[in-house]
């Protein structure tokens, strides 16, 4: 096989990524947009030493598992990745990932509990990170790419992402507003950013720019509030005029109403300001902590929350707890956690800011105790001082691991275990349909 060949491959298996997998000549084949059990004729890109890249060209014999594509974006956009197969059968796909895993990765010998999925794959986002296109466009990075692919009314947000989205496009587009440039480090518009509340409805617009200020934003701010009405609490322009990949910068002003918005999570009210981690699928992240909240078993226990982002984890169960101490490394958001504390009545739950490893060095040599420790830690998973200081020092009962990648909480499970900690029961969450992405949460307890 030759880089331009044309061949005939059956895909059989998936990646962690959406890609199709067939082989061919004993080779592994990589095809994106393809579904097990299509045959199909591939052009190939790129051939290594043990595995190959290719295109589709022609679907010869499409799989049961097909579904009509509803996204003419679909195909150049990088949002989804698995819009072109059943959701069944997506969920399924997940599973089995999160399962083999566990097994190939944590040495775990048994499967995980039934996958908890979406009751729709649609409009579940309530946050969008929109790059803008030199043509004053807003949409989405093309896979491995920085070309933006416009959106439209992308099937994954509310309908009001779109409303204000054309709002912002034209209003750009009408002042001839200049569009920032990666390589030159020149021109105003770097990102258009929205959050929802998805129980309030309250929407917040972001504006990130290369520069301190926006021209015409009163008229923008105008046009914003008679297209959406009150739903609309806060306009914020960010200042970001650093060489960076990084789409936030650190300074906000405020253009119109309020710094932060607001939202319903398991009961709690939850201030949500621009660098806030929130969970970007409401609903599903109130059924993942539901299954923390029961995997903590946390009646009138000490809880030690770490990586806790504005605190919604431990505060949803802070009225069944002894006391709740959360841990972030960023500023804002605990600030936001204390606040959402207060905001609740919350009187037995505090967060600090720091590294989450230095953090839990701290607690200890404070005399902070654990009943139950809560990691929720960034996609690279735990580093192996800080799951030795909550394992040998906190010494809990019981660890609930929440996991955006499955790999890593694989290569934690293990460390975890050879630590006296035994894996008990580890389950699936599709907080991201159509996309390749799975949460899972996992309960370890001490020396079962």
């Amino acid at each position: 096989m030759r880089k331009n060949d044309t061949i005939e491959l059956e895909i059989t298996d998936i990646t962690h990524e959406g890609s199709g997998v067939g082989r061919y000549e004993g080779m592994a084949v990589f095809v994106p947009l393809t579904a097990v059990g299509d045959v199909i004729k591939a052009h190939v890109l790129k051939v290594n030493k043990h595995y190959a890249f290719a295109k589709c060209n022609e679907i010869i014999s499409p799989s049961k598992n097909r579904t009509a594509i509803d996204c003419g974006a679909f195909s150049r956009c990088g949002g989804c990745t698995l819009r072109h197969i059943q959701y069944e059968h997506e969920a399924e796909l997940k599973q089995n990932r999160v399962t083999q895993t566990m097994q190939r990765i944590g040495k775990v010998d048994f499967c995980s509990r039934p996958i908890i999925c979406a009751d729709s794959p649609n409009r579940y986002r309530n946050k969008a990170l929109y790059p803008i296109s030199q043509d004053r466009e807003i949409g989405f990075y093309s896979r491995h790419s920085h070309r933006v692919i416009p959106c439209g009314d992308c099937l994954l947000h509310p309908e009001v992402f779109c409303i204000a989205g054309n709002i912002f496009t034209n209003f750009i587009k009408r002042h001839n507003i200049s569009v920032y440039n990666e390589e030159t480090h020149t021109g105003l518009l770097r990102h258009f950013y929205l959050r929802q509340g998805k129980n309030t409805n309250e929407l917040m617009v972001g504006v990130v720019v290369n520069g301190k200020e926006l021209p015409h934003s009163a008229e923008l701010i105008d046009e914003l509030k008679n297209q959406i009405g009150d739903n609309l609490k806060s306009v914020i322009l960010n200042i970001n005029t650093k060489k960076t990949n990084v789409v936030l910068g650190d300074e906000n002003i405020l253009l119109y109403g309020r710094e932060y918005i607001f939202d319903i999570l398991c009961g709690v009210k939850v201030r949500i300001s621009p660098h806030s981690f929130y969970q970007v699928n409401h609903d599903m992240a109130e059924r993942l902590y539901e299954k923390a909240q029961e995997y903590a078993s946390p009646d009138q226990k000490n809880i030690i929350d770490l990586y806790c982002g504005a605190g919604t984890i431990g505060l949803s169960m802070a009225k069944f707890a002894k006391s709740v101490t959360g841990v972030e490394i960023v500023e804002a958001a605990v600030r936001d956690a204390n606040i959402n504390a207060k905001e609740n009545g919350i009187n037995n739950a505090r967060f600090l800011c720091g590294d989450a490893t230095k953090a839990a060095e701290q607690l200890k040599h404070e005399g902070t105790t654990a009943d139950v420790v809560i990691l929720d830690p960034p996609r690279k998973g735990c580093d192996e001082q800080l799951l030795s200081t909550v394992a040998k020092d906190f010494s809990p009962e019981r660890i609930v691991y929440v996991s955006c990648d499955v790999a890593t909480l694989a290569r934690d499970t293990a460390i975890l275990q050879n630590m006296g900690y035994k894996l008990r029961e580890y389950t699936p969450f599709d907080l991201f349909p159509r996309t390749a992405h799975v949460e899972t949460v996992a309960l370890f307890e001490r020396g079962a």
